[in-house]
């Protein structure tokens, strides 16, 4: 693996990781914010990520809200992208196609994923589609 890989990491395990601080993917936050990963975002991307934290299953104040933000954005880099996106293979999952067109746009190593419609598309897509287990394994293994 190579040092520090950009990675688009989707909502879901953004979340995980950022609300369940104990939680199973708590290794990602730590990853991110010891520089050992570089996440991508786009502005389609922050704002589905900003959208969900307002979720009411979470029960985050605003301040907490913007609290978790603030432990996940400045570790990530801003990708513009391009007026025509990226052509990505059809995905079942309308949501996900941000995703697929960040990680072209941005040239990820990884696409980080639970999503099945998205993992589904792991064999047609130009960069890896890998779940968040099998990235931390990649992280892990390069100690």
């Amino acid at each position: 693996m190579k040092v520090q890989p950009r990675v688009v990491l989707d909502t879901n395990v953004v979340l995980s990781a950022l609300v369940f601080a104990h939680g199973r993917l708590a290794p990602l936050r730590l990853a991110w914010q010891q520089a050992r990963c570089h996440p991508l975002v786009s502005r389609v991307t922050t704002t589905e990520l900003m959208r969900a934290l307002t979720y009411p299953k979470f029960k985050l104040t605003t301040d907490e809200q913007q609290e978790l933000l603030a432990d996940y954005l400045p570790h990530c880099t801003a990708v513009r992208m391009p007026a025509t996106p990226p052509r990505t293979p059809e995905c079942r999952d309308p949501y996900g196609v941000p995703f697929l067109q960040l990680a072209l746009a941005g040239r990820a190593d990884y696409l980080v994923t639970g999503d099945r419609d998205l993992l589904a598309l792991a064999r047609q897509f130009a960069r890896p589609i890998v779940t968040a287990d099998q990235f931390l394994i990649e992280l892990g293994s390069k100690r």
